[in-house]
């Protein structure tokens, strides 16, 4: 095969990868009942007229699988990220005792797990089309490389090559929606 055409394979196998992984980091952002300091990794807080990251201002952990701690490394941060918290709008009331946040994440109702699924599936489409959309880009990269002195058999390998490994990616979002649903199913 043609090094220009393996360079394209190679080139669309990492941008197919990345799209794997940014599927699964939306992936953590959807709570299943069980709380996770991810759940609050989208929250900005004005930390002195600066927009700084959550964790960049506090330490969020979890003591147990139904609440979230967040510790403000400066007592003058409570409110704000009190504030940010409810501003963020993620369905989590925090309380504060002047030392922690705590936010208490309730049980999931079976129409609200039925919701998440339906934004799992969501998320896993935006994963499905990044990586055709990959696939179309390697393949317009290989057309390119007739000009180049590839021939015509081999950009047609190139293509089916791009093909397989576009099913096989494919395959791995169908697995990890398969997880993060029975995640979010099971009560």
């Amino acid at each position: 095969m043609n090094e220009f055409i393996k360079m394209e394979l190679e080139d669309a196998k990492v941008s197919m990868d990345k799209a794997i992984a940014h599927t699964d980091s939306e992936f953590l952002k959807i709570r299943a009942g069980k709380a996770s300091p991810a759940m609050l990794d989208g929250i900005v807080v004005d930390y002195y007229g600066a927009p700084t990251p959550l964790a960049q201002v506090a330490n969020v952990n979890t003591p147990d699988a139904r609440t979230i701690v967040v510790q403000p490394w400066e007592k003058a941060m409570i409110s704000p990220i009190e504030k940010a918290i409810m501003e963020a709008n993620i369905g989590l009331n925090p309380q504060n005792d002047g030392i922690v946040v705590r936010l208490n994440v309730p049980p999931l109702t079976e129409e609200r797990r039925r919701d998440l699924v339906k934004k799992v599936k969501e998320e896993a489409e935006s994963g499905r089309i990044a990586i055709r959309s990959i696939r179309k880009n390697t393949n317009e990269g290989i057309k390119k490389l007739k000009n180049d002195g590839a021939s015509e058999d081999e950009i047609k390998v190139g293509e089916a090559e791009v093909q397989k490994l576009t099913d096989a990616y494919i395959i791995k979002v169908d697995q990890l929606v398969e997880i993060k649903e029975k995640d979010v199913m099971t009560v």
